[in-house]
């Protein structure tokens, strides 16, 4: 049985996100994955959490992918049919945000038939999950930094001024 936490993070949500998984197999050696962007939000960071940890899941070997996002465990295993149904739409009509996400998390979920999402309570002391809820952080402040560094008052960010605090 393969262990796996994913978690996502975004800074002012929307703005510069990370995610991280870690992957534990059965003899005890683990895999870190982690990455980001410049501009998104925790819901497509916690999407891709996922996506990227089921992808570096063998797809013939039992595995548990525990992820403290309830959107992403309900929205793949709960809502998704109802989704496909209604044409990516959701229980009151309105489309359903990040289908290109959903879509592709359902896509590597399909080669996954061993895999279980598992939801897990944040912040509660679990230590695998708040392992990846720190990396996701840290993608997260890393490209906060490169956004910071690429932009300067005559060359603003092109989501918004960026204006430095001095107190």
């Amino acid at each position: 049985m393969i262990v796996a936490y994913a978690d996502g993070s975004a800074l002012d949500n929307p703005g510069p996100g990370g995610w991280a998984a870690v992957i534990v197999a059965a003899d005890g050696t683990q895999l870190t994955l982690s990455g980001g962007e410049d501009h998104t939000t925790n819901n497509r960071m916690e999407l891709t959490a996922a996506t990227e940890a089921l992808r570096a899941l063998p797809a013939d070997v039992p595995s548990v992918l525990h992820l403290d996002s309830q959107y992403v465990v309900k929205g793949a295993t709960i809502w998704r049919k109802g989704w496909e149904r209604r044409g990516w739409k959701n229980s009151a009509g309105k489309p359903v945000a990040n289908p290109d996400l959903w879509q592709v998390l359902y896509a590597v979920l399909d080669t996954r038939p061993m895999a279980t999402l598992k939801w897990v309570r944040g912040h509660a002391g679990n230590r695998l999950n708040e392992i990846v809820d720190r990396l996701a952080r840290a993608e997260a402040e890393k490209r906060k930094l490169a956004v910071r560094s690429r932009y300067s008052a005559d060359n603003p960010a092109p989501f918004g001024r960026m204006t430095e605090v001095r107190g």
